[in-house]
């Protein structure tokens, strides 16, 4: 299957050839019909499977289609929410990649920058608005938004939304949208029984898509587990990433955490910064362009980061704290291991996070391998239950070897969602490209 044979304009097939795309992933074959053919849509699929482009292709193709002939409305005709300010950004940039030759007009409104630059944007007239919750209801208070003429509502990363307290928020969003003629698509990495509630309250007969088993990571990816003493783990972390720190993503459990380890990973010699909740948003997409720039070779995030973070081929993501929740493991390591490339994820596992490790392979339904590092093993080795042991490998267990580097290659890309254009294989031998 390709592009060609979805029904889209020929205007965004041009923008799809132009960024080196042809074939469809699984989620876009799946949802692009459906979602042409109007009908409301409940999707499950993890990040990096091209879902971006799955529900942005058919929302262009709608905008264009129907607006031809007509004058440029004032008012927004589709509304795209995400859970962050990185997802926002990253999604406006894709809708504004996909559709350059077709003069559809989109903006972003999102917390932690002014509101009058986002005023102004409305004011102007946009088709498309991509929001987070929070920010959007500051919009819907001042007046400074009308979501009456929404024909098209997406709901991005829905269950990291209900996750994230926004459910509220996105109720009293649905209370603002006209409710008749309105198209509903709806992608989650699961479907919790929250979210099949939520759709059962504001969808109509929608078809449902599931292209990957719920909680499901990508094969490509090699788990690896370092038990280590709490007051050690700073160390071990130093010692893996002292001979090769390239485009490594590190995540901690809280904001004041991630700015010390960012702090002590500098003095090392540690080219680093850090990005989480409390940073500005400038700062926050500065870090991000840094990192995929190539600029700083470590980026220690908290789990804000665990989704809407698009970095093309990072082969390493280290858990220095393990998540509280094991579904976060899942959003985490799906940084890595994207587009058909190898990742490793290691843990850093301390004797007070047994709970959490037995959580996380429950979930997985797989065995993580236990490697201890010499000079790093913990005074009382990890109680696992299942089959894990440590892995004898050499006497006193090495440093574990990364996957393969590929050269690096800063990401000029016209948009975060741009990928590499050397195409994965996909099943069959087929080859496929992923847009974002």
């Amino acid at each position: 299957m390709s592009f060609e044979t979805l029904g889209l304009a020929p205007a965004l097939l041009r923008a799809l050839t132009e960024q080196g795309y042809t074939n469809p992933t699984p989620i876009q074959s799946a949802a692009i019909p459906a979602a042409l053919e109007g009908r409301d849509l409940l999707a499950g699929a993890q990040t990096g499977t091209g879902k971006t482009a799955a529900f942005a292709l058919p929302l262009l193709n709608h905008i264009y289609v129907s607006k031809r002939g007509q004058a440029q409305p004032k008012i927004p005709r589709a509304l795209v929410l995400t859970p962050t300010r990185e997802l926002a950004a990253q999604v406006h940039e894709s809708v504004r990649g996909y559709g350059k030759h077709l003069g559809v007009r989109a903006t972003t409104v999102f917390g932690g920058v002014g509101m009058q630059p986002q005023v102004d944007a409305l004011r102007r007239g946009v088709e498309i608005l991509v929001a987070t919750p929070g920010r959007l209801i500051d919009h819907i208070e001042r007046r400074s938004v009308n979501l009456s003429g929404i024909e098209v509502l997406i709901l991005d990363e829905a269950d990291r939304m209900l996750d994230m307290g926004f459910l509220p928020a996105i109720k009293r969003i649905l209370g603002s949208l006209p409710k008749q003629n309105r198209k509903t698509w709806l992608f989650s990495a699961t479907f919790a029984p929250e979210i099949k509630a939520l759709a059962g309250e504001f969808m109509r007969d929608p078809v449902e898509i599931q292209v990957a088993k719920p909680n499901a990571i990508a094969s490509t990816v090699t788990h690896r587990v370092h038990p280590v003493d709490g007051a050690r783990k700073r160390d071990l972390l130093l010692h893996l990433l002292a001979n090769d720190a390239r485009q490594t993503l590190v995540f901690g459990r809280t904001k004041h955490g991630a700015d010390k380890l960012a702090h002590v990973l500098e003095k090392a010699g540690l080219r680093t910064a850090a990005i989480h909740g409390n940073k500005s948003q400038s700062q926050r997409t500065r870090a991000l362009a840094d990192f995929k720039s190539g600029k700083i070779a470590v980026l220690v995030a908290t789990d804000i980061a665990a989704r809407g973070l698009d970095i093309d081929q990072l082969p390493m993501v280290i858990n220095f704290d393990l998540p509280m929740v094991a579904e976060d493991y899942v959003h985490r390591i799906g940084r890595t291991g994207r587009a058909g490339a190898e990742g490793l994820a290691v843990s850093l596992v301390s004797r007070d996070e047994e709970g959490l490790l037995r959580d996380i392979r429950r979930l997985l339904k797989q065995d993580i391998e236990i490697v201890p590092i010499e000079g790093f093993e913990p005074a009382q080795p990890l109680r696992v239950d299942g089959t894990s042991r440590p892995s004898q490998g050499k006497p006193g267990g090495a440093r574990p070897q990364r996957h393969a580097r590929r050269p690096h290659t800063s990401n000029n890309d016209a948009h975060p969602g741009a990928r590499n254009k050397k195409k994965p294989q996909g099943r069959g031998g087929q080859r496929y490209s992923r847009p974002a």
